[in-house]
């Protein structure tokens, strides 16, 4: 009889490869992130861990045993999920993984906007001393955090460190712990004239695609600054390049984008009043390791005792 197989395309440090061979001893484990080692071998995977958009030309749905996929970012949009629907194939994501990171990555933004570090930066390249009008705080300011799962949860955690006001939306409408207030996005356009700081968290869905524009941006304050760390098409960012010429809002902290790489004609790069990263705010030495030992391996436990993996269950129907 021949051993069920599990393929993960990622280099995992024998430390974690041994915790798996002990729940699944007798199973047959395929590791390593280049193609050539785990390539002939997608069709007889009953689980993958990190799907890879060459695996979606290289598989056969009708030949493939895969029955859970673990996918290795948070979003899920980029995955063939009618496929898997179909085919009633478990996906889970790694949603979690990001909290710390990101919610560094979107205080680090709001700071060096606030306090104007990307501008004294440059200024230090040409040996300019300048005071470049800094005049902002961002304590006490109000900030409106948009999907309040686990990086918006810390996200909103570190707010209430600097006495902010904290405004979350969520689709549930739920209390937060550290949130003030909570909204569900229908109450969007009534909330962002009070904001000082708007972040986006948020998946890709047909709900949240192009969310924000001119409509929005001319809602904001001018004062105000927009940080999007979601996904680049929640936005539409020809509109969000005319908010920031015509200084509809003050700055904007850009992780994410319609296109990725940004192109390298796009305004985006040459604006004074914007901070880009190249959708590196997820990225830690961790991240390995948390995906591993806090969701796939729990996740794993319950799968060989006949249970659906329950940590980061992906709902078809919601698109996350």
């Amino acid at each position: 009889m021949q051993n069920k197989k599990l393929v993960i395309t990622q280099n995992l440090d024998q430390i974690l490869i041994d915790k798996i061979k002990v729940i699944i001893p007798d199973w047959d484990l395929v590791i390593g992130k280049e193609k050539n080692i785990w390539s002939e071998h997608l069709n007889e995977a009953e689980i993958i861990v990190s799907w890879k958009k060459e695996i979606e030309k290289m598989i056969s749905w009708n030949q493939s045993k895969l029955r859970w996929l673990q996918a290795w970012s948070a979003g899920v949009n980029s995955l063939p999920l009618q496929e898997l629907e179909a085919k009633k194939i478990h996906t889970t994501s790694a949603n979690g993984v990001h909290a710390y990171p990101i919610s560094e990555t979107i205080f680090a933004l709001m700071l060096a906007l606030t306090r104007k570090i990307h501008t004294y930066v440059k200024n230090q390249q040409t040996k300019k001393w300048d005071h470049a009008g800094l005049n902002l705080e961002l304590h006490g300011k109000t900030i409106a955090i948009l999907g309040i799962g686990a990086i918006g949860k810390e996200t909103a955690k570190i707010a209430k460190a600097f006495g902010m006001e904290v405004i979350g939306f969520r689709h549930s409408g739920i209390p937060e712990e550290n949130v003030d207030i909570m909204y569900t996005l229908q109450h969007l356009n009534n909330v962002l004239p009070h904001c000082d700081y708007v972040v986006v968290t948020l998946p890709y869905t047909k709900e949240t695609h192009h969310l924000f524009g001119t409509e929005q941006f001319n809602l904001m304050k001018p004062s105000s600054f927009f940080i999007n760390i979601g996904r680049g098409s929640i936005v539409v960012e020809s509109e969000l390049i005319n908010a920031l010429q015509d200084g509809k809002i003050s700055g904007a902290g850009l992780d994410v984008f319609e296109k990725e790489p940004l192109d390298e004609g796009s305004p985006l790069w040459e604006l004074d009043n914007v901070i880009i990263t190249p959708h590196t705010s997820g990225s830690t030495e961790h991240y390995t390791k948390r995906v591993i030992e806090d969701i796939f391996i729990p996740n794993l436990k319950s799968y060989i005792q006949g249970e659906t993996p329950a940590i980061n269950l992906v709902d078809y129907k919601k698109g996350y």
